[in-house]
């Protein structure tokens, strides 16, 4: 079966770098040419729910819970170049959503002469605040309008409210209409993330899943980048930011017509009932020879369409499933809680009292936070979930400490300059490592298919609303306590984040998602 994205994605590579991604040959295409002799072997797993495997080759399921292929007879992990397109398309969300955050970053300074709020604190700080809670509102109900009308569409509800939202604020001669544009920005901006973390698990290979994870990440991090990047202008041309609103429309559409051509998950379409297009969705991400085994696989969860009844709210805080909510929301929590908006906030003030101009000094924490998420993706499935979380929350814990030792009077002051700088360098980087990528990753892999988009909701939504807090408390108690003991109570947090992890969380790396779930959830 040709997937037309696939082939949209494969002609812009060739044109543009001048290579082409080749499809693996389907097994029924590899017996035409050669004769393979092979042994068909009975066991009790090739009828695990009713499947019956007829094909004339040796099944074995590996520890990932995929079929494996080798010269003896077995058949390969699912080929990682046939979901790449889609996973990319989707990750053009997480491009927005950190783009939208750093957009008024340069900007704002300009937006509030030209529309007359110029020195109004508040007003500034609505500007900004304003897409939080917009934010926090679309994540409430990015579960139920997943779940209700398919990741595809999710994805395409969300890019409306952006291309709305940025429209309105490029066009706006009124406080007003910013404040109204940056709302709907705003919900767009909390729609995504958890959908895109749901999707790219869902139809991500279990082999290859927590480096796809990472994409999301990477995004987030180029759309800050081009953000701050786009903006630099803004300082000498006054009306540069409409322009800075109106580039955001491009990707916005970009997803929403690429959406179009991207396949459905087959988890959603397992859990609705469509098991004809879940196979055929199976089969356009990983191939005909493990439809079969994936649709086993599927089967072995709590997700089947005649045994899911409406989730309800209360139900994800109590009960069987209560143990993986908990350790969801406390993940994001743990990392609003590390400090990382606050370091983030002030890290121009730090680069201004080095004598490093603001703009070089963003652009050198944006530098910073995607090479950690590139070494992030690499690592991923190689060291696996769970130690990148517990390195990256002991690394940041340990940044606080350089933090709290540079703003004593123990060292000079040119070697407190440098410890402050290096500290928060160092809690960028370690940061990026895990604590930033890991949660989505994580989230979309330990909760249980039956509630997994409606659960994602309510843990974002602990995220946002930590997020926001943090980044309103921040500047007042660091007035009131000082930045000694605000970065220890930071570090602090950051300790308790590696004691729970530890403890709390399991490994996910190369096992599928209904083996997870198994784990994880007792059975009633």
């Amino acid at each position: 079966m040709y997937d037309p994205l696939s082939l949209v994605v494969d002609a812009i590579l060739s044109e543009v770098f001048g290579f082409e991604i080749h499809e693996e040959m389907d097994i029924d295409q590899l017996t035409k040419n050669e004769t393979v002799l092979v042994h068909k072997r009975t066991s009790s797993k090739e009828h695990l729910n009713g499947y019956d495997y007829d094909y004339d080759y040796d099944y074995d399921y590996d520890r990932e819970g995929l079929l494996g292929h080798s010269q003896s007879g077995h058949i390969s992990n699912p080929s990682w170049q046939r979901p790449l397109p889609h996973i990319l398309v989707a990750t053009i969300s997480s491009f927005l959503f950190g783009y939208h955050l750093g957009v008024v970053n340069d900007t704002l300074e300009s937006i509030s002469v030209e529309l007359g709020f110029s020195g109004s604190t508040l007003a500034e700080g609505l500007v900004v605040s304003t897409c939080l809670a917009g934010a926090l509102l679309g994540s409430l109900f990015s579960g139920w309008i997943s779940d209700g009308l398919g990741r595809r569409r999710a994805f395409q509800l969300c890019a409306l409210p952006m291309i709305i939202g940025a429209s309105m604020s490029a066009t706006t001669n009124s406080l007003e209409g910013m404040l109204l544009g940056r709302f709907f920005v705003g919900t767009g901006m909390g729609l995504g993330p958890p959908v895109a973390a749901l999707y790219v698990s869902e139809v991500s290979p279990a082999h290859v899943r927590g480096t796809y994870g990472s994409f999301t990440q990477i995004a987030t991090c180029l759309g800050l980048m081009t953000a701050l990047l786009i903006g630099i202008p803004a300082k000498n041309d006054t009306s540069w930011w409409r322009v800075c609103f109106w580039v955001s429309t491009i990707p916005a559409a970009l997803l929403a017509l690429l959406m179009e051509f991207s396949t459905e998950s087959p988890h959603w379409l397992y859990k609705r009932g469509r098991i004809a297009q879940t196979e055929e969705e199976l089969d356009r991400l990983f191939g005909a020879a493990h439809v079969k085994s994936a649709m086993a696989e599927l089967s072995k969860s709590d997700n089947r369409a005649d045994e899911v009844a409406a989730v309800k709210f209360l139900e994800l805080l109590h009960g069987r499933h209560f143990k993986v909510v908990f350790i969801g929301s406390a993940l994001f929590a743990f990392q609003q809680l590390s400090g990382i908006n606050a370091v983030f906030f002030f890290s121009s003030t730090v680069f201004k009292s080095a004598g490093v101009p603001s703009d070089s000094g963003n652009i050198c924490i944006g530098v910073v936070n995607l090479s950690g998420s590139i070494v992030a993706m690499i690592l991923m499935d190689r060291l696996g979930r769970k130690l990148l979380l517990v390195g990256s929350f002991l690394g940041m814990a340990i940044a606080m400490g350089l933090q709290v030792i540079a703003a004593s009077d123990i060292m000079s002051a040119s070697t407190n300059l440098y410890l402050s700088v290096g500290g928060m360098l160092l809690f960028v980087l370690t940061f990026s490592l895990g604590a930033g990528p890991v949660p989505g990753l994580l989230l979309s892999e330990i909760l249980p298919s039956r509630i997994r988009a409606k659960a994602m909701a309510v843990c974002m939504s602990v995220h946002w609303v930590i997020n926001f807090f943090v980044g309103l408390l921040f500047l007042n108690l660091l007035e009131m306590l000082g930045p000694q003991i605000l970065y220890t109570i930071f570090g602090t947090f950051c300790l308790m984040a590696t004691v729970f992890v530890k403890k709390n969380v399991i490994e996910t790396k190369g096992k599928s998602l209904q083996e997870i779930e198994m784990a994880l959830v007792p059975v009633d």
